[in-house]
């Protein structure tokens, strides 16, 4: 890897072309072709990953996650070990859809060990899915959810601490955090943005 090139180890099984510079995949993980992998990803031990996948930039994927064709995955999503995707909402064998729905994990979201993402749903930007967590409709941006099913347990910052709102002003609708390294967020109806990095 010292010229760039992907790092495959010798008893995975990869059938893809398309694996960014600098990203590793390890031992007895199987890619299909048609799976396309960005750079920078580490891919872990057992991995299944089908063709009709893609994979963003500085991805971690841990050892023993499933991600089926349709999923989507953003730069820096984080994977917690052994978790799963779905693709189908009424599965049966051997009857195939004319077309396997699609799930979207965005930018920054962490899915944690032993997550199910069912498909067709989105995980927002900075999201966290705890872990053994079941997550049956759309998550929104930096959306801590937790349980089976998973429902809302509050927010998280980038960097995953947990966000504490208070009001701006007494009869102020919009709540506002500070976290402590250093971005502040502005919550109001239910989600949740960004602000500009606070002194």
């Amino acid at each position: 890897m010292k010229d760039g090139s992907p790092f495959v180890h010798p008893q995975a099984l990869v059938e893809t072309g398309s694996i960014g510079p600098e990203t590793r995949i390890w031992a007895f993980a199987h890619v299909l072709d048609g799976a396309v992998i960005g750079r920078n990803c580490n891919i872990g031990d057992h991995c299944f990953i089908e063709g009709d996948v893609v994979i963003g930039d500085d991805v971690v994927v841990k050892n023993g996650v499933s991600i089926w064709a349709g999923v989507r995955i953003g730069d820096r999503v984080f994977i917690g070990p052994n978790a799963v995707f779905t693709n189908v909402l009424f599965p049966r064998a051997k009857i195939f859809p004319e077309k396997w729905e699609e799930t979207l994990v965005e930018e920054g979201a962490t899915i944690g060990a032993n997550a199910t993402v069912l498909c067709g749903n989105r995980v927002g930007r900075f999201a966290m899915i705890g872990a053994g967590s079941v997550v049956t409709r759309d998550v929104p941006d930096f959306n801590l959810v937790l349980g089976a099913p998973a429902r809302s347990a509050g927010w998280v910052c980038r960097c995953g601490r947990k966000l504490s709102f208070r009001p701006h002003r007494e009869d102020a609708p919009v709540l506002q955090a500070a976290c402590a390294c250093g971005l502040a967020f502005e919550k109001s109806d239910g989600a949740v943005r960004e602000l500009l990095r606070h002194a």
